[in-house]
């Protein structure tokens, strides 16, 4: 079989789309499609401010969170627990089975664990580069 690897430099968003479209073929097949469908969440100050947001989708039965963000004068006010207290509830009513995410070892972990999620996987710190941690909470079902 002949083939080349060649880098692409840069952005390249109609390679990825290329890539997407194989995967979602390969999955369409074994009857698991990838249907991604967004949530995003915005949090504003009285004064209309952005103060904070979510970014989210849920795909395969999950909701994935890519971002939560505070803004630095509004961290520990309650406002991060809020907007996924609020992610949690859309998920549920979606009928998802639960909720996963990743935060390094310098941001969030012990804000996600005292929120009920449980760590399933890490990527270990080398040669400086912080630790990347995952973290799930599932619903409980009555099944």
């Amino acid at each position: 079989m002949n083939f080349a690897i060649t880098e692409i430099e840069g952005e390249a968003d109609d390679f990825a789309a290329s890539l997407n479209a194989m995967l979602d073929a390969a999955a369409l097949e074994l009857d698991k499609p990838f249907i991604e469908t967004p949530l995003h969440l915005r949090a504003d100050a009285g004064d209309g401010a952005l103060i904070g947001g979510l970014a989210a989708c849920t795909m395969q039965g999950w909701l994935f969170v890519r971002y939560l963000v505070v803004a630095e004068g509004r961290r520990g006010s309650g406002l991060g627990r809020a907007m996924m207290l609020r992610a949690e509830e859309i998920a549920r009513d979606r009928g998802l089975v639960g909720v996963y995410l990743d935060t390094f070892d310098f941001q969030a972990p012990r804000f996600y664990a005292s929120m009920g999620y449980i760590e399933c996987g890490r990527l270990p710190a080398a040669g400086g580069a912080p630790q990347r941690i995952w973290f799930a909470k599932t619903f409980q079902t009555s099944e």
